[in-house]
């Protein structure tokens, strides 16, 4: 019972920090936001530090969800569509990226980064055509990660804008395939 009352606060939280990052995070603005009163805040949560790791738990959990659909999406259409439903996930994740100087964050960003990259994998390969070349997707995966939560927002973040997105990746990957990549980047290097 006691969580299905902290779930109004939980999900309008995780908007705010979605949307305008952690200094959107006041416990009043929320309050009033919801209709409730501030001590119910701190009732459940009891400051900020503890509803703000909740939120990252929340965060951590969607990301579980989606790299899950992610596995196993069977093409960039079925891609692009789920990450089009999940547009707050990587709102908020775009934030976690922007103020990764805090270690909490960075720490999530990275952890769910890593998440989806594993759970993308095979079907990156193949919408950049390397199959054959497992490391270097991995690279360019890891390089567009970055690029990508520097460039989303929430009015670009649609089907159209991400057809552009993929299709100029693919169109580095092959100007790269063009040019001939080095024998060292089709090998994962010894350790």
């Amino acid at each position: 019972m006691e969580d299905s009352k902290k779930t109004p606060w939980i999900t309008a939280g995780y908007r705010a920090f979605a949307y305008e990052g952690p200094q959107a995070l006041k416990v009043e603005r929320l309050a009033k936001l919801l209709g409730k009163n501030k001590s119910s805040f701190y009732h459940y949560f009891g400051d900020l530090e503890v509803f703000t790791e909740e939120l990252l738990q929340e965060h951590r959990e969607q990301v579980r969800r989606i790299a899950e659909r992610e596995a196993e999406a069977q093409d960039l259409e079925a891609l692009i569509a789920l990450l089009v439903d999940h547009k707050l996930d990587l709102l908020f994740n775009r934030q976690l990226r922007f103020h990764r100087e805090n270690p909490d964050f960075e720490a999530i960003f990275l952890e769910t980064n890593q998440k989806a990259a594993e759970s993308i994998g095979p079907l990156w390969m193949k919408i950049l055509g390397l199959e054959d070349n497992s490391y270097l997707a991995f690279l360019v995966l890891k390089l567009s990660f970055d690029n990508f939560f520097l460039q989303i927002t929430d009015e670009n973040l649609n089907v159209a804008w991400l057809n552009g997105y993929f299709r100029e990746v693919r169109g580095m990957v092959q100007q790269f395939k063009n040019m001939g990549v080095p024998a060292e980047i089709h090998q994962e290097p010894e350790s």
